[in-house]
């Protein structure tokens, strides 16, 4: 999550970073429906079809992070994968680096998957499996992959950036011995090209659409990703599956979930006893992420601002309720 003083709509300098696309400039009306929490995002149209303006502050990306993820992406879409496709700027870059009144910002543009969010469709059986299906995909391409120039980070890396992270706020022991008893922890575990890789990280929800024609899902949103083992990917998507169905479904669900996963990728078998870490590393990682994001402050701050602050910081209290215990 970026920090709080980069949640402001901000349509001049959206505007001016798109100047780098082809676009219809009467579609900039669309921009009333950005969104913004890891990257800022900005709807608009080019040749009648739907785009998204991807972009944030330099200061919060990691470059060689961005360029890794577009060559993953490209990977997948040549192997005939569902993902995202980016779009070339008028300079025929897929990543624009632009110096703005704003600051220096990462920019990129995407076109629209098809379909709808898996939140969005009736969780049938068939449906659910085709999820499992795509993410078990996922898996056994990037089990195939190696990076042409850039390598994404790993989950190790991301310890490491924990770590440094609370060295700022001495008060956060309970966190900083989550950190150090997740690292003795994955380092205990066994790395084989079966069980580890580049994972979509967030495959869930929100980032997976269903074509009902094809009956085939689309992903989007790699800005996660991160080399880690594959049960990692699994445990953030069943744990999506448990928000959206009532918990005596669950267990059938989640079968359903992973016979689709079976059907393109035989992951290990032990790969359960490896859930609850998963889930520590996520709980772990999206607190930090949160306690940087809020930790600033300022005067007169708009409703909006001051009720996402209370959300946020509800939202530490649950991440935290596990911190410390041994696994």
């Amino acid at each position: 999550m970026l920090k709080l003083k980069y949640l402001f709509n901000d349509v001049n300098l959206a505007e001016m970073l798109l100047k780098n696309w082809e676009f219809e400039k009467e579609s900039i009306d669309m921009f009333k429906y950005y969104r913004i929490s890891s990257n800022a995002i900005y709807p608009f149209k080019c040749d009648g079809k739907t785009q998204f303006l991807r972009f944030a502050p330099k200061e919060e990306k990691s470059k060689e992070n961005i360029l890794a993820e577009l060559d993953f992406i490209s990977y997948l879409r040549a192997n005939h994968y569902g993902a995202l496709e980016s779009v070339t700027s008028k300079n025929g870059e897929e990543l624009v680096e632009a110096h703005t009144p704003w600051g220096d910002f990462y920019a990129s543009v995407f076109k629209r998957v098809p379909g709808v969010q898996m939140n969005k469709t009736d969780f049938s059986d068939s449906t659910i499996f085709s999820h499992g299906k795509a993410l078990g995909k996922l898996h056994q391409l990037s089990s195939e992959y190696t990076p042409i120039k850039t390598k994404r980070w790993s989950y190790s890396d991301v310890l490491d950036w924990i770590q440094d992270h609370l060295m700022d706020y001495p008060e956060e022991t309970a966190a900083l011995k989550e950190a150090t008893i997740l690292k003795e922890y994955f380092l205990s575990l066994p790395v084989t090209n079966n069980n580890f890789g580049l994972i979509h990280y967030d495959f869930e929800y929100d980032n997976v659409f269903f074509d009902e024609e094809t009956k085939s899902c689309h992903v989007i949103d790699f800005d996660d990703a991160m080399y880690h083992w594959y049960a990692m990917d699994i445990e953030k998507a069943l744990d999506s599956l448990r928000d959206y169905i009532p918990a005596e479904d669950f267990s059938h669900k989640s079968k359903c979930f992973m016979d689709g996963y079976l059907t393109e990728y035989d992951v290990a078998h032990d790969i359960s006893s490896f859930l609850p870490a998963c889930r520590r590393f996520a709980n772990l990682y999206a607190y930090v992420r949160i306690l940087r994001s809020i930790t600033e402050k300022w005067n007169n701050e708009p409703e909006w601002l001051i009720n996402l602050r209370g959300k946020l910081s509800r939202g530490l209290q649950e991440k935290s309720a596990c911190f410390g215990e041994e696994i």
